[in-house]
């Protein structure tokens, strides 16, 4: 999403391993994130286990403790807003017919989902308790490609989110006012769609263009 982003953002990316333009930074280090997030705007947290299926001893360090750790150092370094990837697994306790809302309250189906509906609670302690204000993402289906065989999977389909629509959720999610905490969906503009998608588009700005149906 990087390259899409507003050109004239100043970007400053981590992974756990540097490359070229991205700087080493592991999440779970409290002093190291609030070194990485002094005289930043906005912090963006999108890493962690992303597996439905991890066991808790695997989401324990990046979803977990790595979760809270970021958002700890957001407080404590004064950033404006934190935005943090939430799921759309923290509802797959939900029956797939029905359309979920940015109103609804968790209702997880795995761990991986507990560990989101985690991520939630922690934005919502941050903007209570402290001036950064939080946009919480229950991101659908990720892909890049979305064709062939994925497509065919009705459930995927009606949750994913293409890259495109994706970059423009999180400068939604970024530049977004008169927001304190919010949770949000991240799907694209699909004719039939796993989330309700009014409020996330009307609160943040969100423009999502892409729509599976339509190929």
């Amino acid at each position: 999403m990087a390259p899409q982003l507003p050109h004239a953002w100043e970007l400053r990316l981590t992974d756990l391993q540097e490359s070229d333009g991205v700087s080493a930074l592991d999440v779970t280090d409290l002093d190291a994130c609030r070194e990485a997030f002094a005289g930043l705007d906005a912090v963006v947290h999108l890493a962690g286990n992303p597996s439905p299926t991890a066991t808790f001893e695997e989401l324990l360090t990046p979803n977990i403790v790595g979760a809270y750790t970021v958002a700890r150092a957001a407080a404590d370094c004064g950033v404006r807003r934190l935005v943090v990837a939430s799921s759309i697994h923290a509802m797959s306790g939900t029956e797939d017919v029905v359309q979920v809302r940015s109103a609804d309250r968790p209702r997880p189906g795995n761990l991986y989902g507990a560990t989101k509906a985690w991520v939630e609670a922690l934005g919502a302690w941050i903007a209570a308790s402290s001036d950064t204000t939080v946009v919480a993402l229950r991101i659908g289906y990720f892909l890049e490609d979305f064709s062939g065989s994925e497509a065919a999977h009705v459930a995927h389909r009606t949750a994913w989110l293409s890259s495109r629509d994706a970059t423009d959720l999180v400068r939604a999610a970024v530049v977004a006012e008169d927001v304190s905490f919010f949770v949000g969906y991240g799907i694209s503009a699909h004719e039939h769609r796993r989330a309700d998608l009014a409020d996330t588009i009307e609160r943040l700005g969100y423009r999502p263009q892409d729509d599976a149906w339509r190929g």
